[in-house]
């Protein structure tokens, strides 16, 4: 399968801030969903394969490019939108559309007048006048319009209100089902995560804690709730990631989940009193406590 970009052994060091032998791959044409707290270096990684940082050992790779010395190629197949970057508040956004297509040659100005529908946009608005949710908007028309083969997308639903964040990744989710693209979608919520992601990898402290497809990502996990003394002869269960008291009861956290785990519980004199799958968000918060534990 033909990747979207190859990360191998990655790091790039920071006198504060360091990301260490970070090693992931995105299959063309899949969306995934990078999950990390602030600071968990996630905008660093999205610098390394734009070109913008360069990596202090490994090797990065994005569309057949080899970072940062293939940057220039690299970059014009690449489009990039993150939450903190800025339009000319007092210009139209026909304005902004007229500069972008004049620096990229592959834009598509019938695709960029149907995102100015599917958005619910207008050109000759001042940007100054856009809410929050418009600006992100126009700045994902703006890249997409370019027809990137490689979309980044950084924290794009950040500082955004429950309505305006629901309008932007429903109008996201649109356009992405109707196009064969790459997505890097990076952000801290583990809901936006998932209800655009093909698959997860989970970032901590510049660590690649876990990746997978998520379907099986979240398959995978369970809430147990047992009663009695829990024997210190399970701690080694590859299964297991975390255990603590829940009340009377005792909250069981499992990892490639198997059907035999109750019958197993019982044998060491346990008794299970629910079953529960787990939330994306569970399963990252338990993840980085873990520290990764597989």
């Amino acid at each position: 399968m033909t990747a979207a970009f190859v990360l191998q052994g990655v790091s790039k060091h920071y006198p504060q801030f360091s990301i260490n032998d970070f090693s992931l791959t995105l299959p063309e044409g899949q969306i995934m969903g990078l999950v990390g707290v602030n600071g968990a270096g996630k905008s660093t990684l999205l610098r390394l394969l734009t070109g913008l940082a360069a990596p202090s050992s490994g090797d990065i790779d994005v569309l057949g490019h080899r970072l940062p010395d293939a940057q220039v190629a690299a970059k014009r197949k690449i489009g990039f939108a993150a939450e903190d970057m800025r339009l000319y508040r007092g210009q139209t956004l026909a304005w902004h559309i007229e500069l972008v297509r004049r620096i990229y040659p592959e834009w598509d100005s019938a695709y960029a007048a149907s995102l100015l529908r599917r958005f619910d946009l207008r050109a000759d608005q001042s940007v100054g006048g856009f809410s929050h949710g418009q600006r992100v908007k126009a700045l994902l028309l703006l890249c997409l319009a370019r027809r990137p083969q490689l979309l980044l997308l950084d924290e794009p639903t950040t500082g955004l209100d429950p309505v305006a964040r629901a309008e932007v990744l429903e109008s996201l989710a649109e356009v992405l089902r109707d196009e064969h693209r790459s997505v890097l979608f990076s952000s801290h919520n583990t809901h936006d995560v998932e209800q655009l992601s093909d698959s997860i990898s989970f970032m901590h402290q510049g660590r690649l804690l876990a990746s997978a497809d998520k379907e099986r990502f979240i398959d995978e996990w369970r809430r147990v709730l047992c009663v009695g003394d829990v024997p210190d002869t399970i701690d080694p269960w590859p299964e297991l990631v975390q255990r603590r008291a829940a009340g009377s009861q005792i909250e069981l956290k499992f990892r490639r989940w198997q059907d035999d785990l109750p019958e197993r519980l019982a044998q060491v004199g346990l008794s299970v009193q629910r079953i529960d799958p787990m939330t994306l968000e569970d399963i990252f918060v338990t993840t980085v406590r873990a520290g990764g534990r597989p």
